[in-house]
């Protein structure tokens, strides 16, 4: 049983990731909460927690771990100092410890739009910026990884189907639980090398459309 952190535990997707995560053949999941009183949620349906603070040192959050996702954000009702403490350092320290530690895979939630940031709608650049931020530094290291960047987030159903490519040139929304079955998948041992792409809500399994797009570099809608 490989050990998965997951940085946001107490975040809308992190709970869902946390209890998928629990009930997986081959991994065990340890949320990472900022809180002790964020603890026992967690501690009633048998997740072991770690308290960590992406604005402090929490480094020993990732010793003994295997793979980590980062599902954490600082929120919409939050200022730009947040958005760059959480968003942008709290990744990029993530990933410096996960490298320091010997994780063997790093999968981050992102935002589509990340890659053309610069281009962004005001209301959005800042953010868009930060997660850019983070996903180059990730980008750059030669930790494995996988960046997932999925549309709008609703509150739907789990439907196990998906659409991804490179970058859509078309706006769409994908619920929370299949952002969240994606970031688990992307976990897999068998899918090496370093990933980058946009999902969307579509009509193709998420396994498959992953394997094809893996596979020919092409969007699989």
């Amino acid at each position: 049983m490989e050990k998965v952190l997951i940085i946001g535990a107490n975040g809308s997707i992190g709970r869902i990731l946390s209890e998928k995560l629990s009930d997986h053949p081959d991994y065990t999941p340890i949320a990472m909460v900022r809180k002790e009183d964020q603890v026992e949620h967690f501690k009633n349906k048998g997740i072991a927690t770690v308290i960590g603070d992406l604005e402090q040192d929490f480094g020993h959050a990732l010793q003994g771990i295997d793979k980590v996702i980062f599902s954490a954000g600082s929120g919409a009702k939050t200022g730009k100092d947040k958005t760059e403490m959480v968003d942008k350092n709290g990744a990029i320290k993530s990933v410096d410890f996960s490298i320091k530690y010997g994780v063997r895979k790093f999968v981050m939630l992102s935002s589509r739009g990340a890659e053309n940031a610069e281009k962004a709608d005001e209301s959005m650049q800042h953010y868009l910026l930060a997660k850019k931020a983070a996903d180059e530094h990730l980008k750059s290291t030669n930790l494995p990884y996988a960046i997932v960047r999925p549309g709008s987030l609703t509150d739907g159903p789990f439907t196990g189907n998906i659409k991804i490519a490179d970058i859509f040139n078309e706006k769409g929304d994908i619920s929370r639980a299949d952002v969240a079955a994606v970031l688990i998948h992307m976990l897999d041992h068998g899918i090496d090398g370093k990933q980058v792409f946009e999902i969307l809500s579509g009509k193709v399994d998420i396994e498959d459309a992953v394997r094809l797009f893996l596979k020919t570099g092409q969007a699989v809608t």
